[in-house]
């Protein structure tokens, strides 16, 4: 196999020759058990399209829906137009819908599982916003998704987040939202390390503080709350307010860091999964959950363990910037044909942070063609300007 000649973090080139591919042990057509795995997926951007990337974002809707069929295959459930398909940051709500339409349809026709981002992007946050605004936002989203006949996640809201004065804004929007949804709802607390403008949410600063409001929305309208996801990039605080929700309601982690273990759980308790590097880990991740069917934790910590120096990399600071190493890892393995982004985010990451990506993501196995991968490597690298031997 070719080797290539990838830059180091000290601008030195190095020689790197992929491993060999060894499959991962999925079986087919066998739900999970004991735990319900969401991977928040992606959209491929249409590289044809004359329009802006930046300003019209153009999808391709065959690849796209071709790679959530993917993750049905796999057994894993799609979270629809969240923060991984680039929600509220090139993906608009416009775009959303048909998304969301598209995926429940396609969904229906194998029998795959599917919740959808319901939120208030289509809803400026500026000064001028009111709580009223808001609610109505909210409906709106409410309303197509449950006439899609879809599940809802009910994301944070940068337009709350900009016009609340306190926690009882909070209580009062959320309280309004959750009496009236049809079927109860995924919850969802992003971090500001996600998404800058979150910062302060459910009215406080301080974790602790907020966990505590939140905690009470949940509590005051358990019937409709089916879980929470949480992404804080803190493995304590999740298990912390793991603890202390009501019996019947789920935790979700969307911690991208420390997932193995909360998922496993511990005498207590333990989280499901609504990650958006299950995207970019597919595989390893289907399997690891039959391993916990099957209540073999040694091939659990080995499947996953693999994958933790790739996924921290992937969502290092800017944690944002996460999509442009869930996308290019879709295009190393042959998911589509291009390494194009809706927003041009392509270029989000240097290429000595797409260098490590991909040994990171060969040393766990993830590169389930490394010839192709290696030679869409190497076109990435030759248009940085690192020319690679034998061209």
């Amino acid at each position: 196999m070719a080797k290539l000649l990838l830059p180091s973090k000290d601008r030195k080139l190095y020689s790197y020759e992929p491993k060999k591919y060894q499959a991962f042990d999925i079986p087919e057509n066998k739900p999970f058990e004991k735990r319900i795995a969401f991977s928040a997926a992606h959209v491929v951007a249409d590289p044809l399209s004359n329009a802006d990337p930046t300003l019209d974002a153009q999808i391709d809707w065959d690849k796209t829906m071709e790679y959530r069929h993917y993750l049905w295959s796999l057994g894993l459930s799609v979270a629809e137009a969240m923060d991984t398909a680039q929600r509220g940051m090139g993906l608009s709500w416009d775009r959303a819908k048909e998304l969301i339409s598209r995926s429940v349809k396609e969904a229906k026709t194998v029998g795959g599982k599917v919740a959808s981002g319901v939120g208030t992007d289509h809803l400026e946050p500026t000064p001028n916003v009111k709580l009223e605004d808001v609610e109505r936002a909210y409906e709106e989203q409410v309303s197509f998704v449950e006439g899609e006949g879809g599940k809802i996640i009910l994301m944070a809201s940068r337009a709350l987040a900009a016009c609340a004065k306190g926690p009882e804004d909070y209580q009062r929007v959320y309280n309004k939202i959750l009496q009236n949804v049809k079927e109860p709802v995924i919850l969802h607390w992003l971090g500001d390390m996600f998404d800058p403008a979150l910062k302060g949410y459910w009215g406080f600063e301080d974790i602790d503080q907020a966990m505590e409001v939140c905690l009470q929305i949940i509590r005051d309208n358990e019937a409709k709350v089916d879980g929470i996801k949480i992404s804080l990039l803190d493995a304590q605080k999740e298990i912390d307010m793991r603890r202390l929700l009501p019996e019947s309601v789920r935790m979700y982690t969307g911690d991208d860091f420390n997932y193995p273990e909360l998922i496993k759980g511990d005498n207590q308790g333990y989280s499901h999964a609504l990650l958006g590097i299950f995207d970019a880990i597919a595989p390893a991740a289907a399997a690891a959950m039959h391993a916990v069917d099957a209540g073999d934790w040694t091939s659990y910590d080995a499947l996953l363990e693999k994958t933790v120096p790739l996924s921290r990399h992937i969502f290092e600071a800017p944690t944002f910037s996460y999509k442009t190493g869930v996308v290019f890892m879709a295009y190393l393995n042959g998911h589509q044909d291009h390494f194009r982004m809706i927003g041009g985010k392509e270029g989000a990451r240097s290429i000595a942070h797409l260098s490590d990506l991909f040994v990171m993501a060969d040393e766990a196995g993830l590169l389930r063609d490394p010839e192709l991968a290696a030679k869409r490597m190497k076109l990435a690298l030759e248009l940085a300007g690192i020319e690679q031997e034998g061209r």
